[in-house]
């Protein structure tokens, strides 16, 4: 049962990776300041950020020792996530890039402001 569970974690993790290079990618053609670095060729882990302008930064990390969405704002933390609730915050950005609503204004309503 254990062994089961370790493998969908691992596919679960690589499947989120992937998902958050393909956001980079979008954001980046629509003029945002955003990156998604993996270490290694097995996408176990990766570093996403993405600047939403007037020093407004999301970073999200995902690795075997959990899953982070930390919002900062001049340099400040302004609120940080893990696990579900995470996840839940970059689906929210992910529907918003979607439906081409994301603009500087624009951020999740859970998201606070500075």
């Amino acid at each position: 049962m254990f062994i089961r569970l370790a493998e969908q974690h691992r596919r679960f993790v690589q499947d989120l990776v992937m998902n958050l290079k393909a956001l980079a990618i979008v954001l980046e053609r629509r003029g945002y300041l955003a990156s998604c670095y993996t270490c290694g060729g097995q996408m176990n882990s990766a570093s996403f950020m993405v600047s939403l302008g007037e020093n407004h930064l999301i970073r999200f990390l995902v690795s075997d020792y959990g899953i982070t969405w930390t919002e900062m704002r001049d340099d400040r933390e302004l609120m940080k996530l893990e696990g579900a609730e995470a996840i839940a915050q970059l689906e929210e950005l992910a529907s918003l890039v979607k439906h081409d609503i994301l603009g500087p204004a624009a951020v999740p309503q859970s998201i606070h402001q500075g």
